[in-house]
Formats: C-alpha cells, structure tokens, sequence
C-alpha cells in the first residue's frame, strides 16, 4: 500500500514508522527542514520531502496520485481539512485519515468528507471515563462517516462468551474481533482461540449493531 503522510512531528514520525515496519511504501511531507532531515536520517526507507501540504506542489511530488491512502496529521485542524480535501477533489485518493486535535470539529472533518477523522482527544477521554465508570463496553472510534464504529469490550466473568472459542461467538453479519488485549498481551483472534475472563476485546462493527455485539459480547444489560 502506498500511503502519503502530511505532518511530520511526532504522531507522522511513529506513524510512518509503523507502517514501513508493516512493509508499506510511505511518503512524508513536514514543511520543518530540521525534522525532514532527522525522518530521513532515521527512517531511510521513507520518502522525506521539505515542503507544505496544502500546497499541490509537493503532494505532486510525494506521489499523491498512486497514492492509496492520505494521511493529514499536522497539528493544525485547518490544514489536515484542507489537505484531505485536496486529496479527494484533485487526485482521488480513495481514502483519507484526518488528525482531529479539537473534538468540536470531530464533525465537520466528517460533513465535508474526510473518511476518518482520528480524535484521539475523545478516545482517551472515553478509555477514561470508561476505567472510572466500571463500564464494559465504550466506542473507541467512529469512521466512514458514522456508519461504522471500533468497540472495546471488557469480559467479565459472566461474559457468555468466557471460555468459548472464537469460531463458536455467533457475531452479527456486519461485526468482527480484531484483536484481544490479555494483560500485555495483544492477540490476533483465530477460530481456536479461546476467550477468557479479563480478555479485552476490541471488534468491529455497524453503528446499528453495537448493542447486540455489546449483548453476545458482555450479556444483556439492564437499562
């Protein structure tokens, strides 16, 4: 996959990062000639360019048009929305990741259509809020313009699902296990895998199914 990343300080470092470490081809725009040189010294496998990315110019430069994802993860709302826009409205990049640093504009990156605007602000607020309300189940993220969410799921020990196999848990038709969180652990669930009491599961699913993924997952709660 060929991703373009716009941002160059700490969340596109680690991000770009990570995705070369998966294999992917990555290209990097940071408008800061100190951090373009530090990135390409550091991650010699990532296309480095000095430049902004509001400007078409460098993300000509960056490949922008083979690209299959955009990545907007500047520090400023503005820019990551203008960005996105860019990548839709002159090249048709299929898919666009915006950074949402205010929470208020979670919205409007969403309304003016980037694909998934990423508000880590409301994602850590609702882990927190989760810890302290002893809740089981909190919506990490929404994507696709709202229609589909990333869930987390605490299983209790009267969790229907303790103790069964992967491929015996009956998920909706539009739902999915990602990953399991076991201690320190993060497990890719398979069919044999087992689940058991304190595993966190964290699924995929349709905004319309996550009370029944929330029912099988953690059993019915009364309201």
């Amino acid at each position: 996959m060929y991703v373009v990343i716009v941002g160059g300080g700490k969340v596109g470092y680690h991000l770009a990062k990570a995705l070369v470490a998966n294999k992917h081809t990555i290209a990097l725009i940071e408008e800061d000639a100190k951090k373009c040189k530090e990135i390409a010294e550091e991650l010699e496998d990532v296309l480095v360019i000095n430049g902004d990315g509001c400007d078409l110019k460098y993300l000509e430069e960056a490949g922008i048009k083979r690209a299959d994802v955009l990545a907007a993860v500047t520090g400023e709302d503005a820019d990551n929305l203008i960005i996105c826009q860019l990548g839709k409205e002159y090249f048709q990049v299929p898919r666009t990741v915006a950074r949402v640093n205010n929470p208020k504009n979670e919205n409007t990156f969403s309304e003016l259509g980037v694909d998934v605007p990423v508000n880590s602000t409301s994602i850590i607020a609702k882990i927190i809020e989760e810890e302290a309300s002893m809740e089981d189940f909190v919506t990490l993220l929404t994507f696709k313009r709202g229609k589909l969410a990333i869930v987390r799921i605490d299983l209790s020990e009267n969790s229907p699902v303790v103790g069964k196999a992967v491929k015996e848990v009956k998920l909706p038709e539009d739902a999915v296990l990602v990953s399991l969180v076991r201690g320190e652990h993060v497990i890719i669930p398979k069919g044999e895998t087992v689940l058991r009491e304190k595993d966190d599961v964290i699924a995929l699913t349709t905004i319309e199914k996550e009370r029944e993924v929330l029912d099988l997952l953690a059993g019915k709660i009364e309201t």
